[in-house]
């Protein structure tokens, strides 16, 4: 009997396995994307890849909404208030309020998305010194490629002299290649 049950579940366990291996799709376990249409929606209306969308709020918050971070970041985005507030009055953007960005996903990728448009028109769509900018400031991330300091290049990236921002462009980066390995269509 025992023999038998051998011979049953190794064929098994090496047919799950293969499955696993041999079809990506499992993969999307791994890698969940929330909120897939709000971010469609904002990407389409401010041609921001959704892949970056959907890595950055991987990275600030694993997709859990109405997050505040210790600083006083805002919703699954993790917006200031200072920076929502001027998003809002610079995007015309009146329906939003901060109550709005904090609790409502929808609200929160938006307002994010608006900013993470205007990063890339700063930057002459540089998504490293986007991603950068977004988690440092648009200021110290002009003040490195000004100086040097950092040329806004992947290869570089050890060079951001502020750790945080170093680690969070990596890690949205590895986000962002398992979201574009992982699906093939957002």
């Amino acid at each position: 009997m025992r023999m038998l049950k051998k011979r049953f579940v190794l064929p098994l366990f090496v047919l799950v396995l293969g499955v696993l291996f041999f079809n990506s799709g499992w993969m999307s376990w791994v890698y969940p994307i929330g909120y897939k249409e709000e971010i469609r929606q904002q990407s389409d209306s401010y041609a921001i890849d959704p892949f970056l969308i959907a890595s950055i709020i991987r990275v600030e918050t694993n997709f859990k909404p109405s997050k505040e971070s210790r600083v006083g970041a805002l919703g699954i985005m993790q917006l200031m208030p200072d920076t929502a507030t001027w998003a809002i009055e610079q995007g015309k953007l009146p329906e939003a309020t901060i109550e709005r960005i904090k609790h409502e996903p929808d609200t929160n990728i938006r307002i994010g998305t608006w900013y993470l448009r205007n990063l890339s028109d700063q930057f002459g769509d540089n998504t490293l010194a986007v991603v950068a900018a977004y988690n440092a400031g648009p200021g110290n991330v002009k003040k490195w490629l000004e100086e040097g300091t950092w040329d806004g290049k992947l290869e570089s990236v050890r060079n951001i002299p502020i750790g945080e921002t170093r680690h969070y462009v990596q890690r949205v980066v590895y986000y962002y290649n398992q979201y574009t390995k992982v699906y093939e269509t957002f």
